[in-house]
């Protein structure tokens, strides 16, 4: 019998399905939800399973052990036309369970339903204790060549390109929280070389809260919500937080990068990568230097607005993984520079007076530049979010030779947390034969059994030596991981830290100094927000001596917002030169990705908005047409409405005309309409323009849309542009677009 005959039936089968799907397909806005355009009437046709779309990318067939399977990506789910059991025996029916008569009692012999009911009752895992709320997506790795000199690692080669997959997300809100709140971010790599897996496990700040990792679960009970209540959810901004890191003042300089607009990315897109620990590398002659990672975005660091990240909690909490999926599916694929910050491997493992192996400490790049070794890119979407984002598991232990580790206290206790929570989260010890997570170098690990077993191994000897199996497997020297002889020093059992790890105060004061005004007002806003919200008068002024010891203004503007006076220092303050490389602000940055919003007229009909569109599709932007209702205007679809739409969503708003007020625009119908009376314009589209204008975003018109700008009461301010075209308007645009936000429009204070 020809095996290959049904192979082959399935791929020509998939292969005509993806040619009706890809005639089919005629819009350019992502955002659609499926391979192929819905119908009216449910298909009656059986067919194959459709293809993935065109952006989805599934893990690559790889067997339990590593081995690649040349299995095609159509083969490796759902196969066949017909609805079946987990048996692939056939099914007529999946609606109604087996009774004894239509009134009767379900029969305990149905074995579909039992199957069915069965595996959904046990859909859901443990979601994870920190980083529950997440996204991924797929890519790939290009080393430059640059990083030879200090590390022997395959991956980092030049023109060498390794398989990743990547996974960004918020520490403290569960899987259902939103994607906006203020909070650390999660940025993990997972490097499928052919030297082993390579886990980069990243955060969007460079430090910790914490130096050890014993204090991990104070920190994160502290920021979790409340035990009694269970609220508030994915927030920094209540007492139990300010508690901790008020008390345990280590904490200050992660707390004042969450203070800042780090803290709220624009996506994940523009946020930087940082892994937060000194690592080791070691060359091929067998020197070592100590190294951090960083990953550079090439659009720049760009945040939200406060208020914008509120609102856009509430109208689109997917906000961040929707910006990323669309923008892979758009064609502006996401990318980063990896570089590393290289130190000498010297005893004291300490760089310009500064302790390496301290986590809540940074190296300005000014005294370290970042070198850059290698580029990312994501290009592919999950093809099943569960199967992929939520399965895959990081851990900073897996490490191909050339890299290792150091004896910094929070990596240390990482390294046996991270494989410990696997084994509840993922159902044992064989979590890494979950697709995702399945090596693309050989295994032969002499690992057996346990739950979720994949791999069914022969032999009969996994044990070393042996001479039943032939002595397989063997240990070897070449290209193998190795355990650098790093002199431990002769020392007693201690708890403590070193006398290094007690300046707490020296670098919150240099990450202040290097802001800019506007992101100083930003990072008093934030503590005066979150603060205000504490209810312990105490916390709140125990919290002001730690600002008093920082700087000044910032802790009088503080408690200026909180009404308590300002506390003096209790120690001198430090003497910081600042780096301007950790402001977000200042240089010019490439708009691939950017939404924006083009408010039209119906009644005036879209003029030079086609050409408009076309520029903004050229430029490597994504246009969206909002007008009073859906469908087509002049034939050109719509995707948003006055209902829908909210200024959150879009980079840069274009006015191509003046809408009067829809017939929908009713205050009983729709809140945003505002209070019933006149109105020359839809309030709607004023709202959209006085929110954008207050979220300091460009903002462009011609023609008729110069009324709403008049309307709005914004024309004539900063980063407000008139053109006697949609191409000019839309050129001005984009040039402030460069800078991300027009922050001259409010001057700061401070």
């Amino acid at each position: 019998m020809d095996s290959s005959k049904p192979v082959k039936a399935v791929k020509d089968a998939v292969g005509a399905a993806a040619a009706k799907v890809a005639e089919a397909l005629t819009s350019e806005i992502p955002g659609k939800p499926g391979s192929a355009p819905a119908t009216v009437e449910e298909p009656t046709t059986p067919h194959e399973p459709l293809p993935p779309k065109k952006e989805q990318g599934t893990p690559d067939a790889r067997t339990p052990t590593g081995a690649g399977t040349g299995v095609p990506a159509a083969l490796k789910a759902q196969q066949g036309a017909y609805l079946t059991t987990s048996q692939g025996a056939r099914l007529r029916d999946t609606d109604h369970s087996l009774k004894a008569g239509p009134r009767g009692p379900i029969l305990m012999q149905d074995h579909h339903f039992r199957e069915k009911i069965t595996h959904f009752d046990h859909e859901r895992i443990p979601e994870r204790v920190v980083h529950a709320r997440g996204t991924g997506a797929h890519g790939v790795f290009t080393g430059y060549g640059t990083a030879e000199g200090v590390t022997r690692a395959g991956f980092l080669a030049k023109g060498k390109e390794t398989p990743v997959f990547v996974r960004f997300s918020t520490v403290l809100g569960s899987r259902g929280s939103a994607d906006t709140v203020r909070d650390t971010r999660g940025f993990a790599t997972k490097f499928y070389t052919d030297e082993g897996t390579f886990d980069l496990v990243a955060n969007n700040i460079p430090v910790f809260f914490i130096q050890d990792a014993i204090k991990f679960p104070d920190i994160i009970h502290a920021g979790k919500p409340h035990p009694d209540r269970e609220i508030p959810q994915a927030q920094s901004a209540h007492d139990t937080f300010w508690d901790f890191v008020s008390l345990h003042t280590e904490a200050q300089h992660h707390t004042i990068w969450n203070m800042s607009d780090r803290g709220i990315p624009r996506s994940y897109r523009t946020m930087e990568g940082f892994g937060v620990h000194t690592f080791r590398l070691v060359n091929a002659a067998g020197e070592t230097s100590l190294v951090k990672f960083h990953w550079k975005p090439k659009l720049g660091v760009h945040s939200l607005d406060w208020e914008e990240a509120q609102i856009a909690a509430g109208v689109d909490p997917d906000f961040h993984r929707r910006d990323l999926y669309d923008a892979i599916e758009a064609g502006a694929f996401p990318e980063w520079e990896l570089g590393i910050q290289v130190f000498p491997d010297t005893p004291e493992e300490t760089f310009a007076g500064i302790d390496l192996l301290d986590p809540t400490k940074i190296v300005p790049e000014e005294l370290a530049p970042v070198q850059r070794i290698g580029k990312l890119v994501l290009n592919r979407t999950p093809t099943n979010f569960f199967a992929e984002t939520e399965q895959v598991a990081f851990h900073l232990g897996h490490l191909p030779p050339g890299i290792d580790v150091t004896n910094d206290p929070l990596l240390q206790g990482r390294l046996f947390s991270y494989v410990d929570t696997q084994l509840t989260r993922l159902g044992g010890p064989n979590y890494p034969q979950i697709p995702i997570n399945r090596p693309h170098a050989p295994v032969n690990d002499m690992l057996r059994d346990g739950f979720h077993q994949h791999a069914v191994h022969a032999g009969v000897a996994p044990y070393r030596p042996n001479s039943l199996d032939g002595g397989n497997p063997f240990t070897t020297e070449e290209n193998a991981f190795a355990d650098l002889p790093v002199v431990v020093a002769e020392a007693p059992k201690v708890r403590a830290n070193p006398v290094s790890f007690d300046d707490h105060y020296s670098q919150v004061r240099l990450f202040w100094l290097s802001m800019s005004p506007v992101e100083r007002e930003h990072i008093i806003r934030a503590y005066t927000f979150e603060l205000g919200k504490c209810y312990e008068q105490a916390i709140k002024e125990r919290q002001l001596r730690c600002l008093a010891n920082v700087d000044p203004v910032l802790c009088a503007e503080v408690a200026k917002g909180l009404g308590l006076p300002a506390p003096e220092p209790a120690v001198p303050l430090a003497e910081a030169q600042p780096s301007p490389a950790l402001s977000q602000v200042g240089g010019a940055w490439p708009p691939d990705g950017r939404l924006i919003g083009i408010v039209v007229d119906p009644a005036a009909g879209l003029g030079d908005v086609a050409e408009v569109r076309r520029a903004v599709f050229a430029a490597g932007m994504v246009p969206l047409l909002i007008a009073p209702h859906g469908g087509e205007v002049d034939g050109t679809p719509v995707q948003r409405t006055f209902a829908t739409a909210r200024s959150v969503e879009f980079d840069a708003i274009l006015l191509a005309g003046a809408p009067v007020p829809a017939p929908d625009a009713l205050p009983a119908r729709d809140a945003k309409a505002g209070a019933a009376g006149p109105a020359t314009v839809d309030p709607r589209v004023l709202l959209l323009v006085e929110e954008a204008w207050r979220h300091a975003k460009a903002i462009g018109a011609w023609g008729a849309g110069e009324t709403v700008l008049r309307e709005a009461g914004v024309a004539g301010t900063p980063g407000v542009v008139t053109a006697g075209s949609g191409a000019d308007a839309l050129a001005a645009v984009q040039e402030l677009l460069a800078a991300h936000r027009v922050w001259e429009r409010f001057p700061a204070t401070v």
